[in-house]
Formats: C-alpha cells, structure tokens, sequence
C-alpha cells in the first residue's frame, strides 16, 4: 500500500490525464468522477514498484482505460442515455464541438491514439507498448483516423491541422 504523499503526488500529476481519458470514453462528469476514484484507489492499493515515471503514467493510463471499458460493458450503461448526450444535442455547435464530436465518433481503436499522440504527446512506439499494439498498427490507426476526421469535418479539418 502506498502512502498518503504518494497518492497526492499522483493524483497531482495525473489527474487531468486520467480526466480527459475518461471523458474520451465515457462523455459524462459522473462516471469519470467514479472512473478517477477507482484508478486512484487501485494506483494506492498496488504492489508494483514503478521503474520510473513512464511506467508509473503507462500504468495510470492501463488501468484508466481498463476501468472506462468495464463501465461501458456494464448493463445500465448499455440501457441508458446519459443526460449531457441530450444537452449536447441541444446545444449550438461550434467549431471545437464539431472537432470534439468527430473524435469521439471515431471507432474505439482510433480515438486511443488520437489522444494519447496528439493530447498526451506519445510517440507511436509508446503508444504501441501502453496499448499492446505494433508500431506500425498504431501509424495505420492515426492515419485511418485523420482521414475519417477529415472526411467528417472537410474545411473545417484542414485548418485545424
């Protein structure tokens, strides 16, 4: 078990990674506020000696994504609509809404390494070892996810980039 420094250093460090990852999956404040809680508490309640820092965010972003993938399997999550979809769709979008929306109607595999690349600043080579995916996977999934971004957003793509 670590110590109460431990987990506030990491939660420090790594809180608005573990937000913004959970967001990406689960699009609501309650269950990345439910998501955050359990990796914090896992992160406490682990045995591993991290090597480094690296090691110690890979882990943190694992058990993130693990975590948001359990809740998205559960049965009420599957049978429900969460209240911020129906506000999203009332709302006036604008250009950062669009950029949003379109990534987060990327298949899974893709939206993975379009954050962690171009939000988190991984390499491919890192994002293939967190991921557990070849390098060249990894190319091919950025690739295949700026063309559908780029289908889906035309003009409004081209400037952005």
């Amino acid at each position: 078990m670590r110590s109460e420094q431990e987990a506030e250093r990491a939660v420090d460090k790594y809180a608005d990674t573990v937000k913004r990852l959970c967001m990406i999956y689960l699009k609501n404040h309650a269950d990345t506020e439910d998501v955050f809680q359990d990796v914090f508490l896992k992160y406490v309640l682990c045995p591993v000696a991290f090597k480094d820092s690296e090691h110690e965010k890979a882990w943190i972003i694992r058990v993130t994504v693990n975590e948001c993938k359990d809740v998205l399997k559960s049965a009420f999550r599957r049978r429900s609509v969460p209240l911020e979809d129906v506000r999203e769709l009332a709302a006036e979008e604008t250009s950062h809404n669009d950029v949003i929306d379109a990534v987060r109607s990327l298949p899974q595999k893709y939206k993975d390494v379009v954050y962690l690349h171009y939000y988190e600043g991984y390499t491919a080579a890192e994002i293939g070892k967190m991921l557990r995916r070849r390098e060249n996977t990894v190319y091919t999934h950025l690739a295949r996810a700026r063309e559908a971004l780029r289908e889906r957003l035309g003009d409004d793509f081209e400037r952005d980039t």
